[in-house]
Parts: C-alpha cells; sequence; structure tokens
C-alpha cells in the first residue's frame, strides 16, 4: 500500500511514523508513506497557501490552486483508490471504514487547516470524506497519522498474529471481554477462574457473554 499525505506542515510526520507497527510495516516495505508539503504547489512567490473567504466571514480559506496541483500529479503517477479529506464534517471513522480502506492500493490524504478547503476541491477532487469525531482540531495532521495507523495494522504481514487484529474491538460490534496476564494473584485481586480452567468451550463462552456485557454497559449504541 502507498499512502499520500499532502499538508501545510510536513515536519509533522518526521516522527508519527517512525514507532511501533507502522515502523515495522514501513521498514518490511509493506507501506510506502510519501508526505507533500502544499506549498511546493503554488506558484505565488510567497508560498501563501491561503486567503480571505468569499462573502466575508472569519477565518481563512486554503486555496484550490496548491491542491488541485498536487492532486493532478499525484494522479499522473497512479491511480488511487480514494481521495480522503479528513475534515469534522465527514463520515465519522469506524472499523469498517478502515477495515474496506486497508484492502485498497494507494490512498491520498489531505490535511485541511484554517476554516477549511475551497468547496470546489471537495465537490470535484475528493472522493471520500472523514472525521475521527465530533469536535475540531487545529489541522488534518493528527487525524491523518490516527486513520493511517487504523488503515495499517489490519495489511496481511504486518501483525505478526493478523488473528490479533481480527479480534480487536469494534470488529464484530462489540467491546472485547476483560483480559488478565500475570501474577495470578494481586493486591488481593484475582484472574477470574475461568480463565485459569484450560477449558477453551467455557472460556471462549465466558468471553463472548462478558462482552456483550461491557458492550451493553459502555457502549449500547453498538448493539442498536
Amino acid at each position: 500500500m502507498r499512502i499520500d499525505i499532502i499538508t501545510i506542515f510536513p515536519d509533522f510526520f518526521k516522527t508519527a511514523f517512525n514507532y511501533s507497527i507502522v515502523k515495522k510495516a514501513i521498514e518490511k516495505n509493506i507501506v510506502n508513506i510519501k508526505i507533500h508539503d502544499l506549498r511546493d504547489f503554488t506558484d505565488n512567490k510567497q508560498k501563501s497557501i491561503d486567503d480571505y473567504p468569499y462573502g466575508g466571514g472569519a477565518g481563512m480559506v486554503m486555496n484550490i490552486e496548491p491542491i488541485y496541483n498536487c492532486i493532478t500529479k499525484l494522479k499522473q503517477e497512479r491511480e488511487y483508490d480514494e481521495i480522503i479529506y479528513l475534515s469534522p464534517d465527514g463520515e465519522r471513522l469506524n472499523q469498517g471504514i478502515s477495515n474496506k480502506l486497508s484492502l485498497c492500493g494507494n490512498l491520498i490524504l489531505l490535511c485541511g487547516h484554517y476554516k477549511g478547503i475551497d468547496h470546489r476541491v471537495r465537490e470535484n477532487l475528493i472522493t471520500q470524506e472523514i472525521s475521527i469525531g465530533d469536535y475540531v482540531l487545529t489541522g488534518g495532521e493528527m487525524p491523518a497519522t490516527i486513520l493511517s495507523d487504523s488503515i495499517i495494522r489490519l495489511i496481511p504481514g504486518v501483525i505478526s498474529d493478523e488473528t490479533s487484529a481480527l479480534t480487536d474491538s469494534f470488529q464484530d460490534n462489540l467491546l472485547p471481554a476483560p483480559i488478565y496476564t500475570r501474577p495470578e494473584k494481586f493486591n488481593g485481586w484475582e484472574v477470574p477462574e475461568i480463565l485459569l480452567s484450560g477449558n477453551s468451550k467455557e472460556i471462549t463462552k465466558w468471553k463472548e457473554n462478558k462482552s456483550i456485557e461491557r458492550t451493553k454497559k459502555i457502549r449500547p449504541d453498538l448493539l442498536d
């Protein structure tokens, strides 16, 4: 998979993907992440990429020209499955979206800033808009990092035990059952006896029941 990220703050990503599972995926050449400085695609001498909005109003708007130039150049080099704009008013990111995107070959992620981007970009260039939650951040860099991480960990070969990703939270619209490890007893707190029984059938049943129980208590909306 190749992920091209368009941003006005390329230095943000110098360390963002330099840890844990994503770093290993890059080192294994399973994923190739390219960062593009939007200011390299503007024609003005000041390298500005924003201007005042037509019709008035507070804040600045990202210009259409540099975004168009960057996306056009990338599309001339390869085909992209999705061109994604990270926006607070996009579709709410969930595990199903990450699962689907993990099957793609090439993605473009556009990081917005200020009051957003010229709407003509959204109408004519963007194929999908994704939000990581109902709140506003300074820019799209953190959402792009979160989206990339959620996708990359699902690609075969990235996680050594691939069944681990398949049993993550939300994969079946359920929260996971409680998990424990050594020591068996600590400070008077004990691991549930069923997990020490070695009875795989009963353990599976216990986990399923606990998963449903926790989901009903914490995220009942997932069961709707």
